[in-house]
């Protein structure tokens, strides 16, 4: 009985920390975009952002095209938007930025 709870117990603290690395935070994405495509862009976030509403940033992220509008509004940022450290690492993050600061969300970023 014990060798359950502690396997049980395990498991779920296995579980607790995976979802704390695999979730997704608009700071961090505000973060990588002050620090990797600010200047290259040439806009602030707030701007970049305010280009779609929330229900259109997630239509792109829904249908997969959100690196191909990304790029659209920044073709600078085009190697950055394709590289695969942007699949992996920055792009959950940089999305939630974009929709938690779009046009119509009323929320402005600091940078």
């Amino acid at each position: 009985m014990a060798s359950y709870k502690k396997i049980a117990i395990t498991a779920l603290l296995g579980l607790g920390l995976f979802a704390t690395t695999a979730s997704a935070d608009a700071a961090k994405g505000q973060r990588i975009y002050q620090k990797k495509l600010k200047a290259t862009c040439h806009m602030t976030g707030a701007v970049f952002a305010a280009k779609h509403t929330q229900d259109e940033w997630a239509e792109f992220k829904d249908n997969g095209e959100l690196v191909t509008e990304m790029t659209n509004i920044c073709p600078a940022g085009k190697e950055f938007f394709e590289s695969s450290k942007f699949e992996s690492k920055f792009s959950s993050h940089l999305y939630d930025f974009v929709h938690d600061f779009a046009s119509d969300s009323g929320n402005i970023p600091a940078c």
